[in-house]
């Protein structure tokens, strides 16, 4: 064995070690730490905001071939509410989305000053492709262009904030069970 074997070796066996600590220290942390959800800092937040508006989302030429009619915007809001609604609310400002806040970074409301600022289509990459580092999925393998257009004409036209009410999968289940009565286990329908 060289002279340079044995060194590349010795390196090796120690950048092995280094890395085993490493992540035994990191079990310790998680271990007497736990994994909690908690609210984001300032800077956290800050961070996150200046790396989406600067870097990581694209489409800021892409134009919207979907015309701006009552009848697109209405099917926007149809196809919001399938896919969107869950982390948005039906209002698209998170009326009723009860872990909103509790994201890191916090699902933003589509009526702000900040998401309106982005161009149609960088809105429409955003939906297309997710957001990473967020919890914004990508709906490519899910929505058709023309939905995801018609999604953004309704991003634009947003109801009033709480004028939709809360969304279904918050709602108190009393109220909105559709439950069918069974006499006995056995019984037929």
């Amino acid at each position: 064995m060289t002279k340079i074997q044995s060194i590349a070796r010795v390196v090796a066996i120690v950048a092995g070690c280094l890395s085993s600590a490493i992540l035994v220290l990191a079990a310790i942390m998680l271990i007497s730490k736990g994994v909690r959800a908690r609210t984001p800092g300032k800077w956290e937040t800050r961070a996150i905001l200046e790396a989406k508006q600067r870097v990581l989302v694209g489409g800021k030429d892409l134009k919207n071939p979907v015309s701006v009619t009552r009848q697109n915007i209405a099917e926007g809001r149809e196809n919001f509410s399938h896919y969107c609604y869950v982390c948005h609310g039906l209002d698209g400002q998170n009326t009723g989305v009860p872990f909103s806040d509790s994201m890191s970074p916090p699902v933003p409301s589509l009526a702000s000053k900040r998401i309106q600022k982005y161009t149609d289509g960088q809105l429409y990459w955003v939906i297309k492709n997710g957001l990473w580092p967020t919890g914004m999925p990508a709906s490519r393998d899910i929505l058709t262009d023309d939905e995801i257009w018609s999604i953004v004409l309704y991003v634009r036209h947003l109801p009033p904030a709480g004028s939709l009410g809360e969304p279904p999968a918050y709602a108190d289940s009393s109220e909105t069970s559709s439950a069918k009565q069974y006499s006995s286990p056995g019984a037929r329908q």
